[in-house]
């Protein structure tokens, strides 16, 4: 699985006008980052039942509150809950690179980011082909928009996240191993134009340091 240099770019606050010497970086290290690690994910797909209290996935026995999954969800039969990781072997890498090279630690962290983000997107490829009659929403998280953050631990239990992927949630509400995702996407019978996305929907963008320097992740 490849990873996407333009998105390892914006995380690391940089885009089009990058300078060459950090392209080559991203490049190499991108390079090595695949060759040693890549992305474990398991998703499971749940038949929806509007409530009034919000979206609940049948089977699952989660609610999903708020009017983030009633938009993104409005013309959705089902959905699919996601968890993707890059593992603690990555962890490992990234904490030797920090006391080797902080400058190399910090685009070996933005390539790991593209890279798990990449092992959603063959998530999704996945799920598409196993519904081919269907249309996918944009994947959301919690944490974005008024989706609680808390749903972590419920989307990680109802995954089997720990046993499966060795993927938990930490008292603080952080997932670990580090590079890792949960994720919610909508099934419909119709295409799905209607996209949410933006730094005003997300619960970062009061701390984001993209959005401070004038970026975005691409979101």
């Amino acid at each position: 699985m490849r990873l996407d240099h333009g998105d390892a770019l914006r995380y690391l606050g940089a885009g089009e006008q990058a300078p060459e010497e950090l392209r080559l970086a991203v490049e190499r290290t991108a390079a090595m980052l695949e060759e040693s690690v890549q992305p474990s994910f398991v998703y499971r797909v749940f038949d929806l039942e509007r409530r009034a209290e919000g979206m609940f996935l049948r089977g699952a026995e989660l609610l999903l509150p708020g009017e983030m999954a009633q938009t993104m969800l409005a013309d959705c039969s089902q959905a699919a809950l996601l968890a993707c990781t890059l593992g603690s072997r990555f962890d490992a890498m990234l904490l030797a690179e920090q006391a080797r090279d902080m400058a190399r630690a910090v685009i070996l962290d933005a390539c790991g980011s593209a890279l798990v983000e990449a092992g959603c997107d063959e998530a999704e490829r996945q799920i598409a082909a196993r519904l081919p009659e269907y249309f996918l929403t944009d994947r959301f998280s919690p944490g974005y928009g008024d989706l609680p953050l808390e749903l972590q631990r419920d989307i990680c239990a109802v995954l089997d996240s720990r046993r499966r992927l060795g993927l938990h949630v930490t008292d603080s509400l952080l997932l670990n191993p580090v590079k890792s995702v949960t994720a919610v996407i909508g099934i419909s019978e119709r295409p799905q134009m209607a996209r949410i996305r933006g730094c005003a929907c997300c619960a970062m963008r009061e701390h984001c340091t993209l959005r401070k320097g004038g970026n975005h992740c691409g979101l």
